[in-house]
């Protein structure tokens, strides 16, 4: 049996259409037709070569929803809902080794040191070949996690979940904000956006978004932000000003970096309350040293820095439900809809940040 998928062979070159034989499935293993495929922003730094994890040839995509046309032995679902072929799952990306002392000891698989990603650290030229969503089909090795979800349900508008939603979701079981807070988020993306309805589902009275793209800003709006700052239309000064006058002169709570900018850093850490805290999310690619005035910046108000490093099975579960339950919201988050073949334009689509949320459907 035959399939297709578009590999990248050469960094800053075409995706290649490849026919590929689909391997026989081994004890554990998955058949996955893919349905719908994200291309997201990690996608574009892998295609240029700055990701040190790409390992070519590859097969990109690490947001996949797809269809069970075969499988090799019984599975379960997270919620331990049995699988059967035709049923449609959402894949969680990530791959732990499950023996190590973050995977056994913390109960924090994500910050496995062996861990491995479809379409993101797993060669083409490792069985079992098909490791990535930009593909007709892709085969799930034993252990996999996935989440069983109603066939009614446009899947495009599902892919962002398991990475960008599963991000902010991790992000807010780190420093769950209360009823009434403040929370700041740099950036309208994807997953700005997701932090917005998260922030909205749990009682937060304002919701502020930093950004430089209108129609994104807008979009925010939509999903339930109070306050819209135009970085490109206003000054630090006058964003400043803004926080703190609905803050009562404290500055906001909790504040998510969604942009992997060190100028964003500098700004939002100011804009944090005394006894505040700064979860950074936009960080998947190396971007500098960013400056710190630790003293005045976070010392001196007894500031929490957090990191927050990719996502659990869980996160991506709660964002899925965050999802489903907000379905028409977010699809509009899907801007640009590629066929398999038209991979290399929707790349580029991304690149050029005319997409907020571009899928390939196979």
């Amino acid at each position: 049996m035959k399939t297709q998928a578009m590999r990248l062979e050469q960094f800053n070159e075409p995706l290649v259409l490849r026919e590929l034989d689909i391997p026989v499935l081994e004890e554990g293993q998955v058949l996955v037709r893919i349905d719908a495929a994200g291309v997201c922003g990690s996608d574009v730094h892998m295609w240029k070569g700055e990701d040190a994890r790409t390992r070519l040839p590859m097969i990109l995509g690490h947001e996949g929803v797809g269809t069970i046309e075969e499988m090799k032995g019984a599975k379960t679902d997270i919620n331990g809902k049995s699988l059967k072929p035709g049923d449609r799952i959402v894949i969680h990306r990530g791959l732990s080794c499950g023996t190590c002392y973050f995977c056994t000891t913390r109960n924090k698989p994500w910050l496995c040191r062996q861990r491995k990603v479809f379409g993101i650290n797993i060669s083409a030229s490792q069985p079992p070949f098909l490791n990535g969503c930009y593909a007709q089909h892709m085969i799930l090795v034993a252990g996999t996690h996935v989440i069983k979800v109603a066939k009614e349900v446009d899947p495009a508008a599902l892919v962002a979940a398991s990475c960008s939603g599963s991000m902010a979701a991790h992000a807010f079981s780190l420093n769950p904000p209360e009823y009434g807070d403040t929370v700041l988020i740099q950036g309208p993306g994807p997953i700005g956006l997701y932090a917005v309805a998260f922030a909205k589902a749990v009682g937060v009275t304002n919701i502020i978004v930093i950004g430089g793209s209108e129609n994104r800003l807008e979009l925010c709006r939509q999903f339930g932000a109070t306050m819209l700052l135009n970085r490109r239309l206003t000054t630090i000064e006058e964003r400043r000003e803004q926080v703190f006058g609905v803050t009562d002169g404290r500055g906001a709570d909790m504040i998510i970096e969604a942009v992997g900018d060190c100028s964003a850093v500098h700004e939002g850490l100011d804009l944090a309350r005394v006894e505040g805290t700064y979860l950074s999310v936009g960080f998947s690619q190396p971007a500098g040293v960013c400056e710190v005035d630790f003293y005045r910046q976070v010392v001196n108000r007894n500031l929490k820095i957090q990191g927050v490093w990719v996502s659990g099975a869980q996160h991506t579960a709660r964002a899925l439900e965050l999802t489903l339950n907000n379905l028409e919201l977010f699809q509009k988050i899907v801007t640009h809809r590629f066929k398999l073949e038209e991979a290399s334009e929707a790349i580029h689509a991304m690149a050029g940040r005319d997409g907020l949320k571009v899928v390939l459907e196979p």
